[in-house]
């Protein structure tokens, strides 16, 4: 196998590009056509399937009270003191990257006064505003922001990305450029790389004002730094309380998910915004300028390159963002379906992760494997799961007949709505855990629309079909087609 991925690395390519979605679509439909030859089988799918999503129901909401727990404690904790306390606190530096492409100047103005209130020493950060060489408001826009923050910290570098053959506009190659020309400069400032963090910062992300002196301690305390990514708990709350109901429902969502994915280690992928050695980032080659999901695939590229040891681990702060928004409720729609798009974009990641796990023996099978199995189980359920517990038990009966009339057929739509109806009583606990993490609503907000906030959840089966199945559908069958994605900037307003 290892001899075939070698040899025929772009036919391989391709044929796992159709393979992956080809597996989703199957699955979408197998209750269909499945259930005209052995619909007992279909039925036996689709209650396991049931099962295993209250298996994961559950996990989710323990995950996150795990997380919660942890944060609200890390949130108390006097993390400069103790990174202070580590005898290489000298010869450490953060350097964060914030790549952007037409931002909005408040925006960037915003980010930028989030990092210079960090409580962590400023004179030991490096500040860089990686911008587009085709954004034509760039320069006005940098030149406005150097003035205002050139001294909030030790140093604020401003870079321009030309986009070269071979390259794909986006984040990814805007991060390569970047973090070259960083490591050029701090060359000629003597700053050792060893000692060295880099941050890639979306836009809109305002990491806790501790959150790089937690870094800093975790990191100077981790002997394997070289290995590691370190991932804080991305919550979409910049405007949770300005976007409409449904989009704040959905969001509310990711941010449960991404808070429990933290103490899931084996699970952590770092992802939006996120930190890991300087050294390590130049000894694979940085990021690679071909590719639009920058975050996992930085993940497999160092993987890959480092071996098993690598892992993401997590720093329970909140790094808060932008929810995706528009001017009103059917440009938001748009925002966010065009945004969870490029997030299950994240499929055509698969192929490349799949032919280095062949090729990659080095690495011991069952944590390639593991790997691999984790990103199938995320990339493939995302299209599917809703077609399979909102559609699934509905289908085989209604498909064939005689089958209905049997104990089986005649239950299955009860059994099935029972297991999700249970699934559903972990919700009360998310309540308590978004609300307490979540802002307080502004003074302008209206008291009688807080009940509102827990009808939301009726609107489940809708939102996830337009706004989780449908783009990754999207995605995958984009993939399928050989219809490459290109990357869009979220709009924020």
């Amino acid at each position: 196998m290892r001899w075939i991925f070698l040899r025929y690395p772009n036919k391989i390519q391709r044929l796992l590009e159709i393979a992956i979605p080809t597996v989703s679509w199957l699955l979408i439909t197998m209750p269909l056509w499945l259930s005209f030859w052995h619909p007992a089988t279909v039925a036996y799918l689709i209650i396991t399937f049931d099962v295993y999503w209250f298996y994961k129901s559950l996990t989710l909401v323990y995950s996150a009270f795990r997380s919660f727990a942890k944060l609200s404690a890390h949130v108390r904790e006097d993390w400069l003191k103790l990174a202070m306390a580590n005898p290489h606190f000298e010869n450490l530096w953060h350097v964060v990257i914030i790549p952007e492409f037409k931002e909005p100047i408040h925006i960037l103005r915003r980010t930028l006064t989030n990092l210079a209130n960090q409580d962590f020493p400023k004179t030991k950060m490096v500040v860089v505003l990686a911008t587009e060489a085709k954004d034509p408001d760039a320069k006005a826009t940098c030149a406005i922001l150097k003035k205002e923050f050139s001294s909030a910290f030790a140093h604020f570098i401003i870079t321009r990305h030309t986009l070269h053959n071979g390259e794909i506009a986006g984040k990814s190659s805007n991060m390569a450029w970047a973090s070259k020309n960083i490591i050029a400069f701090l060359k000629t400032k003597h700053i050792p790389l060893e000692y060295t963090t880099v941050t890639s910062c979306d836009a809109d992300a305002l990491p806790h004002p501790k959150y790089f002196s937690a870094l800093a301690s975790t990191f100077l305390k981790d002997e394997d730094r070289a290995y590691h990514f370190y991932q804080g708990a991305i919550m979409f709350y910049n405007n949770i309380w300005r976007i409409q109901l449904p989009y704040r429902f959905l969001n509310t969502l990711n941010t449960i998910w991404n808070l429990a994915t933290l103490s899931q280690k084996g699970r952590l992928i770092n992802f939006s915004t996120y930190s890991l050695s300087l050294k390590t980032a130049k000894e694979v080659g940085g990021w690679s300028v071909d590719v639009i999901p920058e975050d996992y695939h930085m993940f497999f590229k160092v993987y890959f390159a480092k071996g098993g040891r690598v892992s993401a681990l997590p720093i329970f702060l909140p790094i808060s963002v932008d929810a995706a928004e528009s001017t009103g409720f059917f440009h938001t729609f748009i925002n966010q379906y065009e945004q969870a798009k490029r997030w299950a974009w994240g499929v055509s990641d698969i192929p490349y992760v799949i032919q280095n796990v062949f090729i990659h023996t080095e690495i011991k099978a069952r944590e390639r494997f593991r790997r691999l199995l984790l990103l199938l189980e995320h990339h493939i359920l995302w299209p599917t799961n809703w077609f399979i517990l909102t559609l699934g038990s509905t289908v085989p009966p209604l498909v064939n007949p005689v089958f209905a009339r049997t104990v089986l057929g005649h239950n299955l739509a009860q059994i099935s709505s029972g297991i999700l109806t249970l699934s559903t009583i972990f919700l009360a606990i998310v309540f308590i855990i978004d609300w307490r993490i979540k802002p307080p609503p502004p003074a302008s907000y209206a008291k009688w629309k807080l009940p509102l906030l827990y009808l939301q959840w009726l609107t489940l089966p809708i939102i996830s079909f337009f706004l989780s199945a449908l783009p990754g559908l999207d995605a995958h069958t984009r993939l399928l087609l050989g219809k490459r994605l290109e990357y869009r900037v979220t709009e924020k307003i």
